[in-house]
């Protein structure tokens, strides 16, 4: 019989306590909770039984988040760990993650924010407590926690310790911006430290005044990063995917652009879809056909045309939208690129499509 986790809730507002029980039910492991509005009660269950994770609020009255997390790391050194809070602060941050808490997170208020939520909580859980990995964040990989750090859109420096080695990745708004370790800079000193397999981290203030030298996106750095890897081991990029040996999928080919977030190829035929790490895939399918439709009536209305191409810039990414052959290609773009360099970058991206 599998053994249910159990989670313990600890934040001084009451309805808010609530509200967070209702989310974390959602949970597919389906999880027993319990609830704690003070750190002293949160101590006592935690004493009375064994739990799998404690989700602390940081700005609490009497004994505040931190105070508990220091008396938890000593006194439950294997239990997980996550803050939630609503104070967005550098130094509340650095003080928790050298505590060596595994996660933290920003309370959730959209749509997107609690499925983010659920999905971190969800992981953190389906992860062995013995399992190896980066000490701060237990049982997480370094991807993990770059992943974190651009999903929340931080502004920090991330330092990491491999034995004798050292190195520094540089978040600004959530964009990796530059990497250092030994002689190296850039992409190159990222994909070395992204190498190294276990360690330690620290997350450090940010540097607003860093220069940038890394201009790709996280996402597209991460699939060379592990391609290159997979190569040097000798295994085929992806996996056992299926797609034979030393093959890559078309769309993951098209991510490699400077820039690119996500892919998606709809059939205009039947709707079928491919996509390269989209989040919501099938939603944004959807959406592509229903566009494209309008922008070609769109075209005739006007008596322009057949319009084939579309590029639209927003506050969270940038997307472009092109029609060939039956097929329809939506490209998301980093928020920081120009619609000029979308437009150009959209341009290459359709030449090696058609090829």
């Amino acid at each position: 019989m599998v053994t249910r986790h159990k989670i313990l809730l600890l934040d001084d507002d009451h309805d808010l306590v609530e509200l967070y029980r209702e989310m974390l039910c959602r949970l597919p492991s389906q999880p027993e909770i319990f609830t704690a509005t003070s750190g002293a009660r949160a101590i006592a269950l935690l004493d009375s039984q064994r739990f799998s994770l404690l989700i602390s609020d940081l700005n609490m009255p009497k004994m505040d988040g931190l105070q508990v997390l220091t008396i938890v790391r000593r006194k439950f050194p294997q239990l997980r760990t996550a803050v939630m809070t609503s104070v967005v602060d550098a130094q509340f941050r650095t003080r928790a993650y050298a505590m060596g808490i595994d996660l933290f997170l920003e309370k959730p208020n959209t749509g997107q924010e609690i499925n983010f939520f659920i999905d971190c909580i969800e992981s953190l859980l389906g992860r062995e407590a013995d399992a190896g990995g980066f000490r701060g964040v237990q049982s997480k990989s370094l991807v993990d926690i770059i992943q974190l750090e651009c999903l929340s859109q931080s502004s920090s420096v991330l330092k990491v310790t491999n034995g004798q080695l050292a190195g520094r990745v540089w978040f600004k708004n959530g964009d990796l911006i530059d990497a250092e370790t030994q002689d190296l800079t850039g992409e190159s000193a990222f994909r070395k430290i992204l190498s190294w397999k276990t360690g330690n981290f620290e997350i450090l203030p940010a540097e607003p005044e860093r220069n940038r030298t890394i201009f790709n996106s996280y996402q597209g750095l991460l699939l060379e990063s592990a391609q290159a890897l997979d190569e040097a081991k000798g295994q085929p990029p992806g996996g056992d995917g299926g797609a034979g040996p030393g093959a890559e999928s078309p769309l993951a080919r098209l991510a490699r652009f400077n820039g690119v977030e996500f892919v998606i190829s709809v059939s205009a035929d039947d709707q079928k879809f491919d996509s390269w790490s989209a989040e919501n895939p099938e939603q944004i399918s959807q959406w592509v056909g229903q566009t494209i439709q309008r922008f070609r009536a769109l075209g005739e209305s006007f008596q322009a045309g057949q319009l084939n191409q579309l590029e639209g810039l927003g506050p969270q990414c940038h997307v472009a939208l092109v029609s060939r052959a039956n097929t329809d290609l939506c490209v998301g773009f980093h928020r920081s690129l120009s619609q000029d360099l979308v437009r150009d970058t959209m341009s290459k991206i359709v030449i090696q499509w058609a090829s």
